[in-house]
């Protein structure tokens, strides 16, 4: 079953795109955490995550499921930062 993680498309790029900032990555098996999880979230069809910026964009029915995003993120260890 593919995942959103495994999609090639930039997140950036899709419509509806909705960033996100996650404080507390440090590396690529944080980034590799991170993406991990949020691709599981169902309505999530595209994501980027940039280690330097902290930055996770997302796209997809569920990009704007902030509570979604938050949860997995949680998961992963990691926190998004107040918008």
């Amino acid at each position: 079953m593919s995942n959103a993680s495994d999609r090639q498309t930039p997140a950036s790029d899709a419509a509806g795109a909705r960033t996100y900032y996650v404080t507390g990555m440090t590396c690529s098996h944080c980034v590799a955490s991170v993406r991990e999880e949020v691709g599981e979230i169902a309505g999530i069809e595209v994501l980027d995550v940039d280690l330097d910026s902290g930055r996770l964009v997302v796209a997809g029915e569920a990009a704007d499921s902030q509570d979604a995003i938050r949860a997995a993120v949680e998961a992963a260890g990691y926190t998004v930062a107040p918008s």
